[in-house]
């Protein structure tokens, strides 16, 4: 339970001066998907294309995440409940400075990433369904995950493991749904910049700068 002495103290400076300054409105850009979609592969594509154009972003990625931040977590249920929950508010105060914020995480439950869009303002929230197939993700593989799963449940035990015995509830209504298994990495970024350029997330260079 957080202390009564806890006070949420404003800054001196405006949201808009720092969208002058990253040159863009900000915005969480939530890939979810099963492992192995693709997820990590667009994110840091993106990441490096808004970068050459000169839109500050940043990529939070699932695994990098539990290195530090989420060392302590688990995959239980209420691990993951509690994974997406943190990051949630990481991608809330990465936004209020004004960062295009790019989170790659299975994030496999609808209420968990509602719970992530109910933090910001309309708009602000942008679900992207990176939609992969279970079994081109098998096919992938590319940790040897699906494998470890598979065998774990041949002998009775469970991992629960995305897309197997754990189940994935794809979003509903996403603002950008990427049918991967028909789409490039780069023509995947493509369908994301057209999206945010035609939302007024990319900001104009300042012509008086």
């Amino acid at each position: 339970m957080a202390s009564p002495n806890i006070t949420w103290h404003p800054t001196l400076t405006a949201p808009a001066q720092r969208h002058a300054v990253t040159r863009a409105r900000p915005a969480i850009l939530w890939l979810t998907g099963l492992s192995g979609s693709g997820k990590s592969t667009i994110a840091v594509a993106l990441e490096s294309a808004l970068i050459s154009a000169g839109h500050l972003a940043y990529v939070l990625d699932g695994d990098n995440v539990r290195h530090g931040l989420n060392k302590d977590l688990a995959f239980s249920p209420t691990d993951r409940i509690e994974n997406i929950r943190r990051i949630g508010e990481v991608a809330k105060l990465f936004t209020d400075a004004g960062l295009l914020t790019i989170t790659a995480f299975i994030s496999p439950f609808r209420a968990d990433r509602d719970l992530v869009r109910s933090l910001v303002a309309p708009g602000t929230f942008i679900e992207i369904f990176i939609d992969t197939p279970l079994e081109i993700c098998e096919q992938r593989d590319p940790k040897g995950l699906y494998k470890k799963a598979r065998a774990a449940l041949a002998t009775g035990q469970g991992l629960q493991f995305t897309g197997l015995d754990s189940p994935y509830e794809p979003p509903l209504n996403p603002e950008i749904h990427l049918p991967t298994a028909n789409l490039t990495p780069d023509t995947a970024v493509q369908q994301i910049l057209t999206y945010l350029t035609e939302h007024n997330h990319l900001l104009p260079p300042d012509p008086t700068a």
